[in-house]
């Protein structure tokens, strides 16, 4: 878990899309990193601003549902489904 975070990292950290997705997610299920919603909402909405469509869906959940730091917004949520 934390090398494939490591290299996630690198990749979100020089634009990848899929990347930002990955390292997102580690973040959102604490593997490879500690978990923290606020950080994996944040590369998630990188990689869907960019496209990625399980971006979207994964931040369109988790804003539907709020997490620890993350208020529930329907309506921004609406946006990314």
């Amino acid at each position: 878990d934390d090398e494939a975070a490591r290299l996630y990292r690198k990749a979100a950290d020089q634009g990848d899309a899929r990347g930002q997705r990955l390292l997102g997610n580690c973040f959102l299920k604490g593997k490879g990193v500690l978990r923290n919603d606020k950080e994996g909402a944040r590369w998630n909405r990188l990689a869907a601003d960019q496209g990625d469509v399980s971006a979207h869906i994964q931040l369109g959940a988790l804003l539907q549902s709020g997490g620890d730091g993350i208020p529930q917004d329907f309506a921004e949520a609406a946006r990314y489904f």
